[in-house]
């Protein structure tokens, strides 16, 4: 199993991510972002500090509803840096802000999200890199592979062994997809 399979069985607050999201894709906007917000904020944590803030985080940043966030100011700013129940970084706060607006700028330029990353597809890692950073905050190798893992863009999520793996097949993940195309690099 992956180290994330073998690791999540028997720790519930793991379990049911691992279980009902993780690998699993999604073309909604609100679970891309919230995805890739959760990503930036695991940044240097440890991914069970962002489960169990999780719900805490929902609610701080308005449901992860893109212009809802797009639309925080300096005093949403200051209020979510004085919020114990988040992660109270300034720069992950400032990214996740400024990236809720690049959202909004992929619905004007690709229609969605969810179109935008399908436009890109198939591409590999480093191309992948490259893109997030030039249209994104706070978006390394790291935040940015586990986001396109996440969320049925790029294989691994699963072991082949692992019972959810067959699930996420039967939803044809774009990566799955893609085995039969090469990847370009952007």
């Amino acid at each position: 199993m992956s180290s994330y399979c073998a690791f999540a069985a028997g720790r519930p607050v793991h379990a049911s991510y691992h279980d009902t999201e993780h690998g699993f894709p999604s073309q909604d906007e609100a679970v891309l972002f919230e995805r890739l917000c959760l990503e930036i904020m695991q940044a240097g944590l440890s991914w069970e500090i962002v489960l169990r803030r999780r719900a805490t985080m929902r609610a701080a940043f308005a449901g992860f509803v893109v212009d809802r966030v797009a639309a925080f100011g300096q005093e949403d700013q200051a209020r979510l840096l004085a919020d114990p129940g988040i992660i109270r970084n300034r720069l992950k706060v400032e990214a996740i802000i400024a990236n809720a607006r690049s959202v909004q700028g992929l619905r004007a330029s690709h229609g969605s999200f969810a179109s935008w990353l399908a436009a890109h597809h198939p591409m590999d890692k480093p191309g992948w890199v490259r893109l997030f950073r030039r249209t994104f905050r706070f978006t390394g190798g790291e935040i940015v592979g586990e986001f396109l893992m996440s969320l049925g863009w790029l294989p691994g999520a699963h072991a082949t062994d692992c019972p959810v793996y067959a699930r996420i097949l039967a939803l044809r993940p774009p990566w799955l997809e893609a085995l039969a195309t090469p990847p370009s690099a952007t």
